[in-house]
């Protein structure tokens, strides 16, 4: 028995210090990932990326074959004729920029030309048809990316798109629905009909999808690069759809469209550097200031109650600011140093009771605009470490509903995310003032919100759409991850919101139970809760969003993608280097 003693302790005292050692040693972290993940809103958009990646193309070159692919599969969500913001980040350089892709209001856009006969603002024209429009961006931002960034063609980068939109593809049951409520407006443009209806029948899921006008479009954009969209053949087709729909668009506004490339907005929560998105979008300076708020709580500890009030009541005061302050930077002054700034969250998070709902009235003001939930967006890691999150859109359902014959391009309605008159609803029931007032050659807000995440393992690319939730659903994706969940997890996170005004919490079914639902309500919170009928609901179907993330571990040089699993279509793909 001594000897058995003494040899277990002579073992004892050399794994020991190995142990120790191992434990006290630094991790070697992986410098490249060891291959690449691509996550979107469909499985061909997702597919389209990993085949450029195969072909030797970086995450820029992905991007394009994403996002075009996503213009052709998801016309309900975006298109050749909408826009969106690409936040990017260059491993050789360690540089992020924002690519701001967002429509521009034409010439014609006054806030006079959206007042009916009796001086109240026409929502017909606002959201349907050609006047609805504003000059695309996204084209515009797939010529950038692959001749700023890729390092393939872009007629390669853009064949898979070209090619599904040739030879078609399953209709699935979101886009046929789409259309059967947008269909009265659809029908007026004889473009449109020729695309969605087939022998006065419309679109119906199962059906094969070409667009053969579309794919000619993209080949000329190929081929020809911005002019083969903005000016020649594809911008006389536009000029002329949009001038016999009753807009007005010039060849020179049109050839004059440019992307921005804008510094991101960059600060840090907790052990993470956040990098987000700049204005125009709203969702950078709305995520600062709602983080650097929490981060003066222990949130993990927090039982579910007292958490999500203090979450709400970062969301309530950053909304309130969005409001006021947030428009094109180009048109106007916006404050952002102190709106992102540490002492400003400190100051808001002062006026936050622990245990007691504050009151929206009691944050002076008037409502913020909102834009329809009708996006979509991809997040990309390639193995140089490149990466990519987009978020792009045409605004409501389907657009305008104006596709100028022989072009398959469905144009966006984001004049309607101006406040075309102030103090006047817009098309969700809410105003919008003077920083967010339509000018020519202005961009219009956005809660567009591409961001990524690094810690010093861990990388992280996510965004979602989702109308004025995308910004709070970046925000809980984003304390997901700090959680320490998986990107799936993160992806399906069960998600609430909270805008200022309307004062209410919205929640997903089955966010919270009832005893938290309770909780809440002592707090003096106001929670709509449509499918629990449990709690007081009226037992609809409430989700949304469809989030898009990918992760790169860099201690284990593990890449992971996660999906919005509400979303039947989407998909995460992971590839390893060989």
């Amino acid at each position: 028995m001594r000897t058995l003693s003494r040899r277990w302790l002579l073992l004892v005292l050399l794994v020991a210090p190995s142990a120790w050692a191992a434990e006290s040693a630094p991790a070697v972290l992986a410098k490249h990932p060891d291959g690449a993940a691509v996550a979107s809103g469909h499985h061909l958009a997702t597919e389209a990326g990993m085949e450029i990646l195969a072909k030797g193309g970086n995450a820029f070159d992905a991007a394009v074959a994403v996002s075009a692919t996503l213009a052709v599969v998801e016309p309900i969500s975006s298109g050749l004729g909408g826009g969106g913001f690409f936040l990017l980040h260059d491993a050789a350089t360690g540089k992020d920029v924002m690519l701001d892709a967002r429509e521009t209001a034409p010439q014609s856009a006054t806030p006079e030309a959206f007042l009916d006969k009796k001086g109240d603002l026409d929502r017909d024209r606002s959201v349907n048809g050609a006047w609805s429009a504003g000059i695309p961006g996204l084209p515009a931002a797939l010529v950038e990316l692959s001749s700023k960034h890729g390092k393939l063609p872009l007629k390669t980068s853009l064949e898979p798109a070209m090619r599904i939109a040739r030879d078609g593809f399953p209709v699935y049951a979101r886009m046929s629905k789409g259309y059967q409520s947008r269909r009265e407006v659809m029908q007026r443009y004889p473009g449109t009909r020729e695309v969605y209806e087939r022998n006065g029948k419309p679109i119906a899921e199962g059906d094969l999808f070409r667009q053969p006008e579309l794919a000619k479009t993209m080949e000329r954009l190929a081929d020809q690069g911005f002019d083969g969209f903005y000016r020649g053949e594809t911008g006389k087709l536009l000029l002329k759809g949009v001038k016999q729909a009753g807009g007005h668009w010039t060849a020179e506004e049109l050839a004059g469209y440019r992307v921005k490339l804008r510094d991101p907005i960059a600060f840090k929560y907790r052990d993470w550097t956040i990098t987000t998105a700049s204005p125009p979008s709203s969702g950078g300076i709305a995520l600062a200031a709602m983080l650097q708020i929490l981060e003066g709580w222990d949130l993990k500890s927090m039982d579910p109650a007292h958490r999500t009030h203090l979450v709400v009541e970062a969301m309530r005061r950053a909304y309130r600011d969005r409001t006021f302050f947030l428009g094109d930077p180009d048109f106007v002054d916006i404050p952002q140093k102190v709106l992102t700034s540490k002492d400003y969250a400190q100051g808001l998070r002062a006026t936050i009771h622990p245990d007691k709902a504050t009151p929206s009235d009691l944050l002076s003001g008037n409502p913020t605009p909102l834009e329809d939930d009708e996006t979509t967006h991809f997040s990309i890691i390639d193995r140089e470490g490149n990466r990519v999150g987009a978020t792009q859109t045409v605004n409501l359902l389907y657009g305008s509903g104006l596709i100028p014959s022989g072009t398959g391009v469905l144009l966006n309605n984001e004049m309607d995310d101006f406040a075309l008159k102030p103090g006047t609803p817009n098309a969700f029931g809410v105003m919008g003032y003077a920083a967010n007032a339509p000018k020519p050659g202005k961009r219009m807000l956005s809660s567009m919100t591409p961001t990524f995440m690094e810690s010093a393992d861990k990388v992280v690319v996510l965004g979602t759409p989702g109308g004025s939730r995308i910004i709070t659903m970046v925000l809980l994706g984003i304390l997901g991850y700090d959680d320490g969940l998986t990107a799936q997890q993160v992806a399906a996170l069960p998600r609430y919101h909270h805008q200022w005004l309307p004062d209410l919490i919205e929640a997903e079914d089955g966010t919270f139970d009832v005893g938290t639902i309770k909780q809440l309500q002592a707090m003096g919170h106001k929670i709509d809760l449509p499918g629990d009928t449990a709690a007081g609901g009226r037992g609809s179907s409430h989700v949304w969003g469809n989030l898009q993330t990918v992760e790169w571990d860099r201690r284990s040089n593990v890449l992971s993608g996660g999906s919005d699993p509400r979303n039947p279509v989407g998909s995460a793909a992971v590839s390893q280097a060989h």
